[in-house]
């Protein structure tokens, strides 16, 4: 049964607390995050955002944002995959006709599916190669992506790929255990060690003409399609919002239990010295001021999507610039304070027996996904001269 929303959040926090019991561990250990994958499926959180229609949850995209946002506080290299996840498995309602939502979205509600992806667009095209042996429609997918989050560990994975037929942009779906799909199991970085982002390669992959969601060209491309990009750029922006809340709980409790005041400060414990408070003071600030503009953000992603196909450009450029402006405040926050977190903690605080550098080095590896300073150009460009950045899978 579908989670409603008071009890999806609740869901959320009982899966982070799970996942702060060894997250130190399990990030150093770098292990592909199988029995985490499981740990979302028994929450009920993959379908949260699907329609009801199909089984899924139909609850709006602020209500996953924050789903993701609370996780990330412990994890975030769980709240990418879910993250992600809400994203891909969403292509569903953005571009799969009824026939395409019925043969995949059933299965995928009623078993708590988790959705990977490679549709990467900075890597080469993958190749769909017309295939009669697979009937009208058929193909065989060939390529590779270095980038894949979540196809390791996901039941599925949605694929874009170029059809040498049509010369069109479609996305397919690859299940985990299809012939010539390899995982590298290659994803060596400095944070987000538990995303399951390693690269990987379809070798002649048959893809039947019912295994193909939808066209993403661009003359196929609709307002409500286009939603894809300001609804993972949201959820970036609340990943990274988690991080940072995360960070500040974690170094807040050291700060109150071990950290000593410094010999000139004249203070008698670290949470009286008014260095200590006005740095916590100034983060936690601008933390709550990111937060609010995340649940306004969530909310105009939330109203739009209602609209469905009935929303304009315009109404879409809108909504795309108040989530580039989230993302924009929301990576300098995280990057600035995941490192500030050490001035009010402390030296013996950079023991690695602690790991608090694993909140830095998270968000110091996602944020580099799509450079932050181009979502401020857009911001700056948009205010001076109103206007909106033309889709593409970034903007």
């Amino acid at each position: 049964m579908a989670l409603d929303a008071p009890q999806a959040l609740d869901a959320a926090r009982d899966v982070a607390q799970h996942l702060a019991l060894d997250a130190l561990e399990r990030d150093r250990a770098g292990a592909e995050p199988v029995p985490e994958a499981e740990l979302l499926r028994k929450a009920g959180l993959p379908n949260l955002l699907l329609p009801t229609s199909i089984g899924g949850g139909g609850l709006p995209w602020s209500v996953g944002l924050e789903v993701v946002r609370e996780i990330a506080r412990t994890d975030g290299s769980i709240a990418q995959l879910l993250a992600y996840h809400y994203v891909n498995a969403h292509n569903l309602v953005w571009v799969a006709d009824d026939a395409g939502r019925a043969r995949w979205g059933v299965p995928s509600a009623e078993q708590q599916w988790l959705w990977g992806d490679a549709v990467n667009p900075v890597d080469p095209d993958l190749e769909l190669v017309a295939d009669p042996a697979a009937g009208a429609g058929g193909y065989l997918l060939r390529g590779t992506k270095t980038f894949s989050t979540g196809a390791s560990v996901g039941d599925v994975t949605v694929v874009g790929g170029l059809a040498g037929d049509s010369g069109k942009h479609l996305l397919v779906v690859v299940p985990r255990e299809a012939a010539g799909f390899v995982k590298g199991g290659d994803w060596d970085n400095l944070g987000q060690r538990l995303s399951a982002s390693g690269s990987v390669r379809f070798e002649d992959v048959r893809i039947a003409s019912g295994d193909v969601l939808g066209s993403t060209s661009p003359e196929d491309t609709t307002p409500f399609s286009s939603l894809v990009t300001p609804a993972i750029q949201a959820a970036f922006g609340h990943f990274y919002l988690g991080v940072t809340r995360g960070a500040l709980e974690t170094a807040a409790e050291y700060t109150r239990t071990t950290s000593r005041p410094w010999l000139l400060s004249g203070a008698a414990s670290a949470t009286e010295d008014p260095y200590v408070l006005a740095t916590y003071g100034r983060l936690v600030a601008r933390l709550r001021a990111a937060e609010a503009l995340g649940r306004s953000a969530g909310l105009s992603l939330s109203q739009a999507h209602e609209r469905g196909l009935d929303l304009t450009w315009d109404e879409r450029g809108e909504v795309a610039e108040e989530i580039a402006a989230l993302k924009v405040v929301s990576s300098d926050l995280a990057v600035e304070a995941t490192s500030a977190i050490y001035e009010v903690t402390g030296a013996r605080a950079t023991s690695n027996k602690y790991g608090f550098d694993r909140f830095w080095r998270n968000v110091r590896t996602h944020t580099l996904h799509d450079p932050v300073q181009h979502k401020a150009r857009e911001v700056g460009d948009h205010f001076l001269t109103g206007r909106h950045p033309q889709f593409t899978l970034y903007t």
